[in-house]
């Protein structure tokens, strides 16, 4: 899966025409890296900690980017070399890709730090599909999995807001039906019964004996 094209790293002046664009250390330093790529997380290919902010992987991108964009190398005549830069490229692009993303990025960190590690270094479509079912089961985790359920207990939150908390159990109630076992909904709905028991009792003081 080729991943959305990251924004454009700031411009860097090109390479002597017909001169390398690497210096010997930074030459030894792709050949390394490229070598080791395979064994690397996002976080090394960025040279980052794992509790990097988004602005030091936003820099650590942009600082690759000056160095290893594959426009520095239309001119050579090396195609290993070209090869080694697109790879590396490639990584450093794909990995920002995942880490500036807070989802992705919390999910990964999961995924390198568990026994599968070795399997879980690229972010694949498989990746992209477990990371869109956990956000989902998470959201689903806090409101319900059935969507009549969702709708009558965002109902309900409204009525409660509204101080109407007699029409909140109802819809509570009936959220119930759909999730009978959502402990989110059967806490509401107490919440909504001490209510009305509340009100209730507050209307009776001010009736005539």
């Amino acid at each position: 899966m080729a991943p959305p094209r990251p924004p454009a790293a700031p411009p860097t002046p090109p390479a002597a025409a017909g001169g390398p664009a690497l210096s010997p250390e930074q030459l030894t330093d792709l050949e390394s890296r490229c070598a080791r790529l395979d064994q690397m997380d996002y976080f090394e290919v960025l040279g980052l900690e794992r509790t990097a902010a988004p602005g030091d992987i936003k820099k650590a991108f942009y600082k690759e980017s000056r160095v290893y964009h594959p426009d520095r190398f239309f001119h050579l005549e090396s195609k290993v070399l070209k090869d080694q830069v697109n790879e590396l490229y490639k990584r450093v692009t794909e990995a920002y890709y995942v880490l500036r993303d807070d989802t992705k990025r919390k999910k990964y960190l999961t995924d390198i730090a568990s026994p599968d590690r070795a399997q879980k270094l690229r972010f694949t479509d498989a990746s992209e599909a477990e990371t869109k079912a956990a956000a989902k089961k998470e959201q689903e985790e806090q409101i319900g999995t059935h969507p009549k359920g969702r709708q009558f207990y965002a109902q309900a939150q409204k009525d409660l807001e509204a101080g109407n908390p007699s029409a909140a159990e109802r819809n509570l109630k009936m959220a119930l039906t759909y999730e009978p076992s959502n402990a989110r909904y059967k806490e509401a709905l107490a919440d909504a019964q001490k209510q009305t028991a509340d009100k209730s009792k507050g209307d009776s003081s001010f009736k005539i004996r």
